[in-house]
């Protein structure tokens, strides 16, 4: 098994020599003690107006590619991989703040876990990481290990090791410095990759650092949560449906409780059950974005697809049975809301309710018919998912039957036969 280990590098000559001879040294250490037996290094210029390319070049060992302008740090490592041989591909930042012979403990985390990807930890004790950027990592990390339900401690690690084959699936990601938290974020929104990491030491840089702390952070942040709202939204609209309807229980009980016990409310109590109702609909909008979501992604991927105890039971509620169940448990609300007054309408030829109970009425009109309308588009999307997973196996049979020799005797001619 071979590794290939990527340095991209911008303006790094102070650095450059010292992380390509240390990553030299490091390969007998690497080879002896992880299942790697080749090492390959491969150095990228990243548009460097210094001389960090001239010095790299004077290395025979080491392969160097030249970017003729500044294309990101991200783009320097996809071309590295794009150009290296071996089953493994890794890459360590230039500025001399992680230890190249840390690799051995990568690769062999990776092949005992067998895992996706290998990370190397920054946030350990050895870790002389400033004060803001560890920080930094930690609330990437916090939030990141919220919406994928997996633990990570350092979203944004300059070393790790990642299996090649697993690349496609984490394709597409960013050229710039959010390269690495974005790699993070799609391993751990992906059931079937995994993740494993070990603390390493980290040191002062060489030379003047390329990150801008809140310039830079910002991106790391908006990273995470668009790779999350592109590939499991359903995460974030659970969370942010949850959100809504226990801010809307909490906020609706007093106004219940005041009308179970004296069969009134105050005029600011109306209000503050308009407000419940609108939390409420945009619950059950949220909630309805997410089980469509999850339907879509399931007939996007063609792989078997890891049901969780609430996906199964959201899949249970937006089903014409749950539906029912809804129904039935909204008519009273809708009768004592408005009831008497479609009857007085009726029977009087006008009305007389408060202007809060219709529009109430209507909030909750209006969530049945999205929930509605949601059965009937996921209903359509799960029967094209359930016909999808026929035709695969319908496939797989049929080419079996083709490879597979009949083990039967072949039938006799007609003439014969008779």
């Amino acid at each position: 098994m071979k590794l290939s280990v990527v340095i991209p590098a911008y303006n790094e000559e102070q650095a450059i020599a010292s992380i390509i001879e240390r990553t030299l040294a490091a390969r007998q250490m690497i080879v002896g003690e992880s299942p790697v037996d080749d090492v390959e290094i491969i150095v990228v210029s990243d548009g460097s107006t210094d001389r960090t390319a001239d010095i790299a070049a004077g290395y025979d060992q080491v392969r160097v590619i030249v970017f003729e302008k500044n294309r990101g740090y991200g783009a320097a490592i996809k071309k590295g991989f794009e150009e290296s041989t071996g089953e493994l591909v890794g890459f360590l930042d230039a500025d001399g703040t992680c230890d190249p012979r840390f690799f051995a403990t990568l690769c062999t985390a990776l092949s005992d876990e067998n895992a996706s990807v290998a990370i190397g930890s920054r946030m350990g004790r050895q870790s002389r990481m400033p004060a803001v950027r560890r920080l930094g990592n930690r609330i990437y990390a916090v939030i990141l290990s919220a919406l994928s339900n997996k633990v990570v401690t350092d979203t944004a690690s300059g070393m790790r090791v990642i299996r090649r084959e697993v690349l496609p699936q984490l394709y597409p990601l960013p050229d710039g410095l959010h390269f690495t938290p974005a790699m993070s974020a799609r391993v751990l929104m992906d059931d079937r990759l995994t993740i494993v990491e070990r603390p390493m030491s980290y040191e002062e840089r060489i030379g003047e650092s390329k990150l801008h702390v809140f310039g830079d952070g910002m991106r790391f942040f908006r990273t995470i949560f668009e790779i999350s709202l592109m590939w499991r939204p359903a995460k974030l609209f659970t969370a942010a449906a949850i959100l809504c309807l226990a801010l809307m229980t909490l906020l609706a009980a007093h106004p219940i409780e005041m009308w179970l016990a004296e069969g009134r409310l105050q005029e600011d109590m109306n209000y503050r059950l308009l407000f419940c109702s609108l939390l409420g609909t945009f619950g059950v909008t949220l909630l309805s974005a997410s089980v469509l979501c999850e339907q879509l992604h399931r007939l996007w991927d063609s792989r078997p697809w890891l049901s969780t105890f609430f996906s199964e039971s959201l899949d249970r509620v937006y089903s014409f049975a749950g539906l029912g169940v809804t129904f039935v448990l909204a008519v009273p609300v809708l009768t004592w809301l408005v009831g008497r007054g479609i009857w007085t309408r009726l029977t009087v030829g006008h009305v007389d309710l408060h202007w809060s109970r219709v529009v109430l009425a209507g909030l909750l009109t209006f969530a049945l018919g999205q929930m509605f309308i949601t059965i009937l588009v996921a209903n359509l999307m799960r029967f094209h998912v359930a016909r999808k997973s026929t035709s695969l196996i319908a496939r797989k049979t049929s080419s079996v039957c083709v490879l597979t020799p009949s083990l039967e005797p072949a039938p006799e001619p007609l003439a014969t036969a008779f």
